[in-house]
């Protein structure tokens, strides 16, 4: 797969999934701006795409906050002059139980893994109508369909937001020839589940039919995929990446 003269943007990808999906959007010759929080992060992630020959820039959002994102789309315009493709990746997660969820908490993680996907499709979506062409996918993830193994409810809750809200963008592009997908990933090795210990991943990797965590690069083969020319008919389409662990 080709990306040239495409414009991709991945939330998120300062780091982990984002990290390898933008990475390999690079080596695939695409321009790629890589939005996060930690700004040294994704300029750490633009700086290896450019080694490689690609073009990329880093541009530090909170993808939750309006504002924000109107900015950050406004520089990536003002940089690649458009979007062709938006990777939804940024999110965050912790393990808690329900009782010990704050108001406060509960609105953060609703606001950084769900209500983000709806900002930044959103401000995308009308250049990609007027060019009659977009690929947006979207970071769901088992939880949303299992409730949460390792991952508090309240990240649980917006990953099956995610998954509903896929589908319901997909719906409105799909007559304007734009593709709407997610993936859900199972476990997968990162900097999240190193600090398990042996014990508890070894118990987690038991319970996977192919008896291992994927990698952050069997995320991003399936993102690209989806992104693809080879996946122009695909939309409204939720992709599991987790070694059998769901099969539906």
């Amino acid at each position: 797969m080709d990306f040239i003269d495409k414009v991709t943007v991945v939330t998120g990808g300062g780091q982990g999934i984002g990290r390898a999906i933008a990475l390999a959007f690079g080596r695939c010759e695409a321009d790629v701006a890589i939005v996060d929080l930690n700004i040294d992060a994704a300029r750490s992630t633009a700086g290896e795409i450019q080694r490689n020959g690609a073009r990329a820039i880093a541009v530090q959002s909170d993808v939750s906050v309006e504002a924000e994102v109107k900015s950050a789309v406004s520089q990536i315009n003002g940089a690649f002059g458009r979007v062709d493709i938006l990777v939804n990746n940024a999110g965050i997660c912790r393990k808690v139980t329900v009782m010990d969820i704050s108001s406060e908490e509960w609105d953060r993680f609703l606001a950084v893994n769900l209500k983000s996907v709806f900002l930044w499709s959103r401000e995308v979506l009308p250049g990609m109508i007027e060019r009659g062409y977009g690929k947006i996918i979207n970071m769901a993830s088992s939880a949303g369909k299992l409730g949460g193994v390792v991952a508090g409810s309240h990240y649980a809750a917006a990953k099956a937001g995610v998954i509903c809200l896929t589908k319901s963008l997909a719906r409105y592009a799909a007559p304007h020839r734009i593709c709407v997908n997610a993936v859900c990933p199972g476990t997968i090795e990162t900097e999240l589940t190193s600090a398990w210990g042996e014990e508890t991943k070894a118990a987690f990797a038991a319970a996977v039919p192919f008896g291992e965590f994927g990698t952050p690069e069997d995320v991003a083969g399936a993102v690209l995929f989806l992104a693809s020319d080879s996946a122009k008919y695909i939309t409204g389409e939720i992709v599991d990446i987790n070694g059998g662990l769901i099969m539906d």
